[in-house]
């Protein structure tokens, strides 16, 4: 049985949508396998699939130190990282990969990048469509994988269009209009 790295309590098993995760029904903290952070964060809201939260990403926006927690699976010491303007601490394990998250941490990151999502221009929106294209073509994951997040994309860059040029969205709902 893994034992939370904070209290010492067992984690029991938690659903987060088709992922099994492991929780401490003490602290509320969270571990999560590697990759489970990924698919977690992907079936707590679909817009968010070809988002990534990547720790390593940005190397200017984090600061990481060793942690006196330990892993729950191989009882290695964590790397404790600050990630960014997010307030998000993480301790990953270097060696398995894994990643614990205290309680509320995990909604933190969903939330961020929620926040990142509705605050990204169209621009931005473009310069992602065109990386997501390529995916489709080169990417790691399945093609229908790649597929998916190319489409959300280009939904959540319409969406965002429409919000930075509202008089657009009305010539083209009149021009339905007279279509009809």
């Amino acid at each position: 049985m893994k034992k939370c790295p904070g209290c010492d309590c067992d984690l029991l098993p938690k659903d987060i949508g088709p992922v099994e995760v492991d929780e401490c029904v003490k602290c509320g903290g969270i571990w999560f396998d590697k990759d489970e952070l990924r698919r977690a964060k992907d079936a707590t809201d679909a817009d968010l699939q070809w988002m990534d939260f990547e720790i390593w990403r940005h190397e200017d926006q984090f600061k990481s130190l060793e942690s006196a927690r330990k892993c729950p699976c191989c009882d290695k010491p964590f790397v404790s990282i600050q990630y960014g303007e997010t307030g998000v601490e993480i301790d990953y394990c270097t060696s398995c990969r894994g990643t614990w998250l205290d309680k509320g941490k995990f909604e933190s990151i969903v939330q961020h990048l929620e926040d990142e999502l509705a605050g990204k221009p169209f621009s931005e929106y473009v310069k992602n469509s065109v990386g997501e294209a390529k995916e489709i073509v080169a990417g790691s994951e399945s093609l229908i994988s790649e597929w998916k997040d190319f489409a959300t994309v280009l939904r959540m860059m319409q969406y965002r269009l429409f919000v930075e040029k509202p008089k657009l969205l009305a010539t083209l709902s009149g021009i339905q209009k007279t279509v009809q």
